[in-house]
C-alpha cells in the first residue's frame, strides 16, 4: 500500500493502526527519495496526527509465557545432554517442536505474567517436561534426508556416472 493511500485510511478512519506505522515506516526506509505527493501525505498525516484528528493505536504488548517455560527447560536439558555426550542438539528446534504440543499461556502485565508462570509449575511442569523430553528424542533421531548435495554419497563422480549410463542407452542402439 502506498503512503498516500495509508494516510487517506487513516484520515478516512481516525485512526492509525500499528501496521499502516510500520508500513509507511519501510516505505520510507527502503525508498531512496519520495516523492512530491509522499512528503504532502506525510505532512497531511502529521497534521492530523498534531490535531488529533487521528490518533495512533498502541501496539499491544503481551508475552507467551510458555515459551520462556519451554525455553528454560529445553536449555537445562540440551546443556547437561551436550556436556555428558558428543551430540549437538537445535534448541530452536525443541523449543518450537514443545511449544507445539502445549497451550499458549499469554499475559499482558507483570503481574498476569507472574500469574501464568505460577500457574504452569503448579499445574503443567509435568506436561512441559514431558513434551521436551519428546522433542529431544525427536532432535536426537532426526537423520538429514540429503547430506549432501548428491545424496548420501559424497562421490559424485561414481553417481555421475551411472547418470549418464542410464541416459546413455536410450540413444545407444
Amino acid at each position: 500500500m502506498s503512503i498516500e493511500k495509508i494516510v487517506e485510511q487513516a484520515l478516512q478512519d481516525g485512526y492509525l493502526t500499528p501496521s499502516m506505522e510500520a508500513e509507511v515506516g519501510r516505505i520510507c526506509n527502503t525508498a531512496s527519495e519520495l516523492s512530491i505527493e509522499e512528503y504532502m501525505a506525510l505532512d497531511r498525516l502529521m497534521g492530523a496526527l498534531l490535531t488529533g484528528e487521528v490518533v495512533v493505536l498502541p501496539r499491544k504488548q503481551f508475552i507467551n509465557v510458555m515459551e520462556e517455560l519451554v525455553l528454560s527447560e529445553a536449555i537445562a536439558r540440551v546443556a547437561e545432554i551436550e556436556a555428558t555426550s558428543d551430540l549437538t542438539l537445535d534448541v530452536g528446534d525443541i523449543a518450537a517442536y514443545a511449544l507445539n504440543r502445549l497451550p499458549p499461556l499469554y499475559a499482558t502485565t507483570e503481574e498476569g505474567a507472574q500469574f501464568q508462570r505460577s500457574k504452569a509449575k503448579d499445574e503443567l511442569q509435568d506436561l512441559i517436561s514431558k513434551q521436551v523430553s519428546e522433542a529431544i528424542d525427536q532432535n536426537i533421531n532426526q537423520q538429514p534426508i540429503n547430506p549432501t548435495a548428491f545424496g548420501t554419497s559424497p562421490d559424485v563422480s561414481s553417481q555421475l556416472s551411472n547418470l549418464l549410463k542410464s541416459i546413455a542407452s536410450e540413444y545407444e542402439q
